[in-house]
């Protein structure tokens, strides 16, 4: 069994406490995964001959009749860039609406395969490699994606593929680091900053895909990117370990006050890996809500993630650099107010004032109920541009709730297992990833109109209010009778977590 490795002291002293090295540096690495995830939904912008596939459209597909032409015209915004003279930007693939989805949604076949044996592995040997090697393959296949682009669209499938398989490992990873290193009171606003790091690579990539794309041509968005991911990798190897018994760059003060909140004092104890009690997660009420909310939840975020984009150009309009700079806006603010919103549930929780199950529903519940109205709204704002901007971004915004909602529970129910019961909850959650782009493409052939856009719109409202509605009656933020079997049986030596204080458990 290995020994407790002596502290020297955080890297950067009291300015940075150690923990908070591991939720920037996860932030980071998050930021990274979603960064290569949504490249490809901007890039495509540019890499396709929109020309041609509207040509394709024309000769395939009429309107036979006057109603149908006017409702039509109705429907379809007018393009600002006709009225000066700006071309529409053409790339060099002709690929149809039903290709489009599936490179779009290959991804989530890589995502939905390695989750659970990605997760084992972290809870059994190390978290931190977990993590390592799921950013390593992205920046490789990253890299790897224009040459063999241009071979054909099946080297991207090949590519995109393994990037989800990568992709796949790393919130199993994450969550096991969080339930590590993360005090009780201070559990939300660790998991925010490092969850919001998929917002603001979302944001980064989408600007640095569409500023790339326009002035050196859609392959350098995955050069450039691939090449700048690889400095996180060795930052993550020298500077992070699995927990704070292993860390070196950490003050005794900091490792002493983790460790006596979390029960892992001794080495041995969280050297061991209690079995997952499989019958008993399955027949657990809060890890059904925390399952359903997710996967509605997802339905969403991919819809504004993936989709966004495509409607800002087929509905909106926007030439690929306006669609970059508008996709992008509302991911900044997002990160910054999600991190206030774990804050300050955390403060309310430390001070008694609220319990966790409170703030996740909470948090929760700011994630369903206003993207929901924002995209109610959205389907009656028609082609007014700035508005549907606008709102976009406020409904954007709202996602964040998330982070420190439904996305942080499974380390209240059961910390021990957290990266299992995520990789379970999120292994169901990539359906929709799937699903969406398909349905998108299907809805959206040949009829690329607001009309089209209500539809998709429409089932991704009730979505968000099933979600609601579930997590809200049967969420629990409270630590769950089975996980504290397990501490039993294991005559608490195989208990690396403490219960939550009894506030937190009313």
């Amino acid at each position: 069994m290995a020994n407790e490795i002596p502290a020297s002291g955080s890297i950067l002293g009291k300015c940075l406490p150690a923990r908070y090295i591991l939720a920037i540096l996860g932030s980071c690495g998050m930021a990274i995964i979603y960064g290569l995830k949504v490249n490809l939904s901007v890039a495509m912008v540019a890499m396709l001959n929109h020309t041609a596939i509207a040509a394709g459209h024309n000769l395939t597909h009429a309107i036979h009749n006057s109603s149908e032409i006017a409702q039509a015209q109705e429907e379809v915004c007018i393009n600002p860039n006709a009225r000066n003279g700006t071309a529409q930007e053409d790339g060099p693939f002709v690929w149809s609406e039903g290709v489009q989805g599936t490179l779009l949604s290959c991804y989530f076949w890589g995502y939905l395969v390695s989750q659970l044996p990605s997760a084992r592995v972290a809870e059994k040997f190390s978290a931190k490699w977990v993590m390592f090697v799921s950013v390593g393959i992205n920046v490789i296949a990253t890299l790897l994606t224009p040459v063999l682009t241009k071979t054909h669209y099946a080297g991207l499938i090949v590519m995109r593929v393994l990037e989800g398989i990568g992709g796949g490992a790393t919130f199993p990873a994450m969550h096991c680091m969080i339930a590590a290193w993360a005090p009780p009171n201070e559990r939300s606003v660790m998991s925010t900053i490092i969850y919001v790091g998929t917002s603001f690579g979302t944001a980064i990539s989408i600007l640095l895909a569409g500023v790339l794309s326009a002035k050196w041509g859609w392959e350098s968005v995955f050069y450039w990117m691939g090449c700048l991911s690889a400095i996180w990798m060795i930052l993550w190897l020298f500077l992070i370990q699995d927990n704070p018994n292993k860390q070196r760059f950490i003050s005794p003060e900091e490792r002493q006050m983790i460790t006596s909140q979390l029960g892992t004092d001794n080495t041995k104890e969280q050297e061991e890996h209690p079995p997952v009690p499989w019958k008993k997660v399955w027949t657990s009420v809060p890890f059904w809500a925390i399952l359903i909310a997710h996967c509605c939840s997802n339905w969403g975020w991919y819809m504004f993630l993936i989709e966004i984009p495509f409607y800002m150009k087929q509905v909106l309009k926007f030439d690929v650099s306006t669609n970059a700079q508008f996709s992008a806006l509302p991911y900044f603010p997002m990160l910054v107010l999600s991190i206030l919103l774990g804050k300050t549930l955390d403060t309310l929780r430390a001070k008694g004032k609220i319990t966790t199950t409170t703030a996740r529903k909470t948090a929760t519940s700011i994630c369903t109920i206003i993207p929901g109205i924002c995209l109610l709204a959205l389907c009656n704002i028609g082609c007014k541009q700035t508005a549907a901007v606008v709102i976009m971004t406020i409904g954007i915004i709202g996602m964040g709730g998330m982070f420190s909602g439904f996305l942080s529970n499974h380390i209240d129910i059961a910390p021990n297992y957290a990266g299992t019961l995520v990789a379970i909850t999120n292994s169901a959650a990539t359906i929709p990833g799937i699903i969406v782009p398909i349905f998108v493409g299907y809805v959206t052939t040949n009829n690329q109109t607001i009309g089209a856009w209500r539809i998709i719109f429409y089932v991704t409202i009730v979505l968000f209010a099933i979600e609601f509605l579930v997590f809200v009656i049967f969420g629990s933020g409270e630590e769950q009778s089975w996980h504290k079997v397990e501490k039993k049986e294991g005559k608490d030596e195989s208990t690396p977590l403490k219960p939550q204080p009894a506030k937190d458990n009313v």
